[in-house]
């Protein structure tokens, strides 16, 4: 049984929607970039560099890091409480939850904050 600690008063049909928003999000910057990549034979660093100094790319990349974020996010706290239960950390495993969720967390923050840096000091 899933405790509000950990899940954060969300519901399933909002996760389900954004799982799959966040999945057809990064398909399509998937497709765009191989497609790029394909059409694009003789790269340079400098047609690499171009193609993200270009705003509307940067945006496209933030909105792709940004739903990485959100789909991760959904998958470890289904993850989590599907395998750190009673069942297997007895009467610690909600707080054995909460801190693995903490941590995963901070990862994810991490790597936005990181993403952001990189995707917006590209000169």
């Amino acid at each position: 049984m899933v405790t509000q600690v950990t899940s954060f008063g969300r519901s399933g049909l909002s996760d389900w929607v954004v799982q799959r928003v966040s999945a057809v999000i990064l398909g399509a910057y998937t497709v765009f970039l191989a497609a790029w990549v394909i059409c694009s034979p003789d790269m340079s660093y400098a047609d690499w560099t171009e193609l993200f100094s270009c705003t509307a790319m940067r945006i496209f990349s933030l909105l792709a890091l940004l739903s990485m974020i959100a789909h991760a996010w959904i998958g470890i706290w289904t993850i989590a409480t599907d395998y750190l239960t009673p069942m297997s950390f007895g009467k610690a495993a909600t707080k054995v939850r909460f801190l693995f969720l903490c941590v995963c967390a901070v990862v994810l923050f991490v790597y936005l904050i990181w993403g952001i840096d990189i995707l917006w000091s590209v000169k």
